[in-house]
């Protein structure tokens, strides 16, 4: 401890400075799943056998695998400029069109090693590729030369064999084409033009040793304002464009089928159900339906750029963003509507007294007649809820019942859909306030100023209550540092009180609360009292102590420094208050106060330089100043002055 010093007029020093160092170790986090996030889509397909989906990554060259809850589980890259992704028949191999290197990427599906690579002879593509009649099928060309070629992996040469669109003698499309398959018609391929606006297409037949016409549009605008996506229809010689307009071909031809409502793509399962993207929105359609079954909301922004059903037809894979960043997503329960349940129930009631619950169940695809909801009730007596009537569903989907709640407080009324074959389960809840009897509740002591460190007693009291008679004392003292602390929790004697003692270092909010009851109200009262700091004061190099009249002195010689050793309750950044005072014309006269900080250990030594003369009498004293002396933790706290005396 360093000593410094002071005049008796002024305070001119202080003692030492601390300084606190905390360390804070980072703890452990356990890994979460990784999502499918890509910068640019590059085709998406799903595998039946492996239980996976496949997602190109365009701008990295990267394909990614993940499980059906979109949950990476393995990556390859070098895969430049990835656009399309295709599987074969047996979910084994799967192909990339890549159009950076021009080459169609063969991997092993279940390893992402890959198996070879095709070169193909264009400077523009491939671009997007489909597996039909046991070959890979891809698109390629620039501006009105987009053209068609295939490789048979089969042969075990790894030709590349490079064709023209079989359109009897027109001069092809404009650029590289889209590709569709269905797995129930193996030999078929759909073709739509994209890039204009022009709505060119075909539907080939792949399965022999040459593409054959089975249909043709020269894009005249009369079916479809351009194509951006183009779909196989399964059990029908139909494509769906758009993922609205349903185009039937026959001898040939093209011709209006019908129409779904508005989309921008989509992805047809196996079973005939249709996944339809239209900005943040996906909708699944029974075949020719025009009312959704389900309908998800697969973000607040961005689109939903690229579908793709689990073989199974038990899910759909949407990846879904903008600007550089797009995620997968895993929409389930595609079959199940979603139906939509309300509950109104009066924000108050009186308790006892009947009160009436309503709302309604509705739905796209209709409800069976006869449907019932269940009712629960919770409130404090059945936290767990208590089950009531069931409520009918009239033919409107409307429903009420009544109810007389017998606990005050906060009820909920939930209302809960079972669901059926065709409908997903549905809950809804609504919170009624239950009138309760107000409680009476007192606790003593507040504004009452303690010692340090007393042993205080805190009484709460209770009035009469309908089950409940426990109270808990809860005592929080000034300081960010040390925490509400539960002091007693007990059931109140016969005269309603509960007692409880608390060590009084600090100021200290105490707080009596009762929880209520079925029907009495939660209620909470609080005390603040103060408590003081242990302040004293040690004098030294004084030569002796006697008493001028009746006070007792510390006599120093007149050229001796006294040394003032103060002993204060310690809290970070506190200080002392030092007060010097001189006796002159018969009272006592203020040098100055002076404000010196403690160190850890609440010590803080001030050299008194001596005056020089002899006959002088001055007394000191320490003092905590509530919000003066660096904290608010304790009320005001003084010293007891020490008078000292100069003589020769």
């Amino acid at each position: 401890m360093r000593t410094r010093s002071i005049s008796t007029a002024t305070a001119l020093a202080v003692i030492f400075s601390s300084a606190a160092l905390t360390v804070a170790a980072a703890g452990s986090a356990s890994a979460a799943p990784v999502t499918v996030t890509v910068a640019s889509p590059g085709g998406i397909v799903a595998d039946g056998a492996l239980q996976r989906v496949f997602v190109g990554d365009r701008s990295a060259g990267k394909i990614l695998a993940a499980d059906y809850t979109g949950a990476v589980v393995d990556s390859v890259s070098g895969v430049s400029g990835v656009t399309d992704l295709a599987l074969s028949d047996d979910g084994a191999t799967l192909y990339a069109a890549a159009q950076g290197s021009h080459e169609v990427v063969a991997l092993d599906a279940a390893t992402l090693d890959i198996k070879a690579r095709y070169a193909v002879a264009t400077d523009t593509g491939p671009r997007h590729v489909a597996f039909a009649g046991g070959k890979v099928w891809f698109t390629y060309g620039d501006q009105w030369d987009g053209n068609l070629g295939s490789v048979d992996p089969a042969d075990g040469t790894g030709a590349v064999t490079l064709t023209r669109f079989p359109e009897d003698g027109n001069s092809g499309v404009w650029g590289p084409a889209l590709l569709d398959t269905d797995p129930s018609a193996p030999g078929l391929l759909a073709v739509g033009e994209t890039g204009l606006s022009t709505d060119s297409m075909a539907v080939l037949d792949v399965s022999g040793t040459a593409p054959q016409m089975l249909a043709w549009h020269g894009g005249d605008y009369s079916l479809n304002d351009g194509i951006g996506d183009i779909d196989l229809v399964p059990g029908a010689s139909q494509v769906l464009v758009n993922g609205a307009d349903r185009d039937a071909y026959a001898d040939g031809k093209f011709a209006k089928a019908g129409a779904y409502p508005a989309g921008q793509r989509a992805d047809i399962a196996a079973n005939g159900l249709v996944a339809q993207a239209n900005g943040t929105k996906v909708a699944v359609y029974r075949p020719n339906a025009t009312r959704p079954v389900r309908t998800y909301t697969v973000g607040t922004s961005g689109t939903a750029t690229d579908l793709a059903w689990a073989p199974d037809s038990s899910r759909i894979f949407a990846l879904v963003g903008a600007d550089s960043s797009y995620t997968l997503k895993a929409l389930t329960g595609p079959t199940l509507n979603v139906p939509t349940l309300t509950v109104n129930a009066p924000s108050a009631a009186t308790r006892g007294r009947q009160l009436t619950v309503s709302g309604k169940l509705s739905a796209t695809v209709p409800l069976p007649s006869g449907t019932s909801l269940q009712v629960t009730r919770t409130d404090i007596e059945s936290p767990g809820g208590k089950a009531l009537a069931p409520a009918a569903v009239k033919a409107d989907g409307s429903y009420s019942f009544t109810d007389a709640p017998p606990a005050g407080g906060t009820v909920t009324y939930k209302v809960s859909y079972a669901g059926d074959a065709e409908h997903a389960a549905a809950s809804a809840s609504d919170k009624v306030a239950v009138s309760r009897t107000a409680a009476t509740l007192t606790l003593n002591n507040n504004g009452k100023i303690y010692n340090y460190s007393a042993d205080v007693s805190f009484t709460a009291h209770l009035g009469s209550t309908y089950k409940n008679r426990t109270v808990e004392i809860w005592a929080n003292p000034y300081g960010g540092d040390k925490p509400n602390r539960l002091v007693k929790t007990g059931t109140v004697n016969s005269r309603g009180n509960l007692s409880a003692t608390v060590d009084m270092t600090r100021d200290t909010v105490v707080t009596a609360v009762f929880k209520g009851d079925a029907r009495t109200a939660a209620r909470s009262v609080t005390s603040t009292a103060r408590a003081r700091v242990r302040i004293s004061t040690a004098v030294s190099r004084h030569y002796k102590t006697a008493k001028i009249g009746s006070t007792s002195y510390y006599w120093f010689h007149k050229s001796t420094d006294p040394l003032l050793t103060t002993t204060m309750t310690y809290y970070k950044d506190r200080k002392q208050r030092f007060d010097v005072q001189v006796y002159a014309g018969g009272a006592w006269h203020s040098t100055g106060s002076q404000y010196f900080p403690l160190g850890t250990a609440g010590k803080s030594a001030i050299r008194l330089e001596a005056p020089g003369r002899s006959g002088i009498k001055a007394r000191i004293r320490s003092v905590y100043v509530d919000g003066s002396s660096g904290d608010n933790v304790n009320t005001t706290t003084y010293g007891p002055w020490k008078y000292l005396y100069f003589s020769n």
